[in-house]
């Protein structure tokens, strides 16, 4: 079998189609937390804070000398570390309640009664011919 052929059969499996599609959708899910902490979420609790702006939050180890340009300012910035916290939370808060629908509707599915199943015809022939020899006087 080719390389081509192989290839072309990895990619028609149902389960590799699915998960391109997961994870393209969780790219832009991605953008979208983004947006909405840095956005919506940050500001308002920035300014309860006292005008704190998150994503500046840094603690310096060494400034920026401003006589050379050759060193630059080393920070450890947890400004930014807390929005990815935040965004992190939110994703997995969206999951969880993604999840839970889920196994909601599992659950839902495997309680719900459904209709016994129908005899096949020779089912049907089968338990006709059992009846029959049971009505029939033993020997």
């Amino acid at each position: 079998m080719g390389l081509i052929s192989e290839f072309k059969e990895f990619i028609a499996r149902g389960n590799v189609v699915d998960l391109a599609v997961g994870v393209i959708i969780g790219a832009s899910f991605g953008k979208i937390v983004t947006s909405l902490v840095e956005q919506v979420v940050m500001p308002p609790i920035g300014l309860l804070l006292g005008g704190v702006d998150f994503s500046h939050l840094q603690w310096v180890l060494r400034p920026e000398n401003l006589a050379t340009e050759e060193i630059e300012e080393v920070a450890i910035q947890y400004g930014a570390f807390l929005n990815t916290v935040i965004q992190f939370l939110i994703v997995a808060f969206v999951i969880f309640l993604m999840v839970k629908a889920i196994n909601k509707l599992k659950r839902a599915e495997a309680v719900a009664p459904s209709a016994p199943p129908t005899p096949s015809a020779s089912e049907v022939l089968l338990a006709e011919i059992r009846d029959e020899l049971k009505s029939r006087p033993r020997l």
